[in-house]
């Protein structure tokens, strides 16, 4: 029996656009939709961007400046657990950073580093303000829960937000053991 080439090409490429296009629509309309609706409608986001893959999904938020971020995480994170099961939420918080955030977070950054290794949270807000007031012109805010601590920094209309989380990523076995 001889197969002819342009039948069998054909074949092929129309079933795999059937399924690779039924897959996105999936993807697209049963997904990632719904959950963009959902995180559009927590208070305090402006600009959500959704990317969803087999084992997470990451949320690039900007947050409205008054807004908590506290809040709009725990938003976020609730909208996915109605709407993508057991994917891991990745949350990334932007706003307008400038250097001048960027290097006193710099300067904070050891600080913030050393309580949260030593889980000694109640250090954060009282070091992160000591280091607001002897700069003058910044607000800082700090908020925790049982997953992560917060901190939003405030420079006129410039904004950083920082989530850190409590539980420290597990390290796996040493390359070179």
């Amino acid at each position: 029996m001889k197969l002819r080439l342009l039948p069998v090409v054909i074949t092929i490429v129309v079933s795999s656009g059937i399924l690779f296009g039924g897959w996105f629509a999936y993807q697209s309309y049963a997904m990632e939709d719904p959950f963009l609706e959902k995180v559009a409608a927590v208070e305090g986001i402006a600009a959500p961007v959704v990317e969803i893959d087999r084992e997470r999904a990451v949320v690039r938020m900007t947050i409205e400046a008054g807004a908590s971020l506290r809040e709009a995480y725990r938003g976020v994170v609730e909208a996915g657990a109605s709407s993508l099961g057991d994917r891991d939420i990745v949350v990334e918080a932007s706003g307008e950073s400038n250097d001048k955030l960027e290097d006193w977070w710099s300067e904070a950054l050891f600080d913030v580093a050393q309580a949260m290794e030593t889980k000694q949270y109640s250090l954060i807000p009282q070091r992160l303000r000591e280091l607001a007031k002897a700069d003058g012109s910044l607000q800082v805010t700090t908020e925790m829960d049982e997953t992560n601590v917060y901190i939003t920094m405030v420079d006129g209309p410039n904004r950083k937000y920082v989530i850190l989380p409590r539980q420290a990523a597990m390290m796996g076995v040493w390359p070179n053991e």
